[in-house]
């Protein structure tokens, strides 16, 4: 359970997808024992299903968790950033931090089929090569495609539920949070550059 208070609470899924794109490696949680199981792993996210595609090493016991009986969850953390009580007109004020993070719960299945996984992992190599001037070409013999396969466990997560958490300054006044804009600009970092972003978007400045 995430705490959410109402004013930073998204349903807007086409939003909550568009920061589970942008912010694939993300967090796996599974386990039903008295300890959670973690991992940190790379996404397909597939909008046309409703589902999550990804994979951990076959030597990582949390695999063994992942049943179409228990949830898992995912989190995914889009951009974040300190903000100073500077940056604000209406004072006093106090520290704080902006952030946005999407919380993904489904049911895991396994994909046994090694061409299904294949299929899948060169869907994640080409989102990722895609940019590269020269993208790498995943032309590797059968043998050795089929060792690494064998390595890994592929799985897929039907989305039950989304929860969204976008703290973006909606609790300050509307200078405040154009304040809050044009300091994260003059910042230049690249998170500071994205959440700026993100809150033109969502606070329609």
């Amino acid at each position: 359970m995430i705490y959410i208070p109402e004013q930073f609470a998204s349903v807007d899924r086409d939003l909550l997808l568009q920061l589970m794109r942008e912010n694939s490696f993300a967090t796996l949680v599974a386990g039903n024992g008295s300890e959670p199981m973690i991992a940190h792993i790379p996404v397909l996210v597939d909008e046309a299903t409703g589902s999550l595609h990804a994979h951990i090493a076959r030597a990582n016991p949390l695999w063994r968790e992942l049943s179409p009986n228990h949830e898992v969850l995912f989190i995914f953390q889009g951009p974040h950033h300190y903000v100073s009580p500077s940056w604000y007109s209406v004072h006093p004020s106090v520290p704080t931090w902006n952030y946005a993070v999407v919380h993904a719960h489904g049911t895991p299945i396994i994909v046994e089929d090694h061409r299904a996984v294949e299929m899948m992992l060169r869907r994640l190599v080409g989102e990722h090569e895609s940019a590269s001037p020269t993208p790498w070409k995943m032309d590797l013999p059968d043998e050795y495609m089929q060792k690494m396969i064998s390595a890994i466990v592929a799985f897929e997560v039907r989305i039950t539920r989304l929860e969204g958490k976008l703290k973006l300054s909606q609790n300050r006044p509307r200078a405040d949070q154009s304040n809050v804009i044009d300091a994260l600009r003059s910042d230049g970092e690249h998170d500071a550059l994205r959440l700026a972003t993100l809150m033109e978007q969502v606070l329609e400045l």
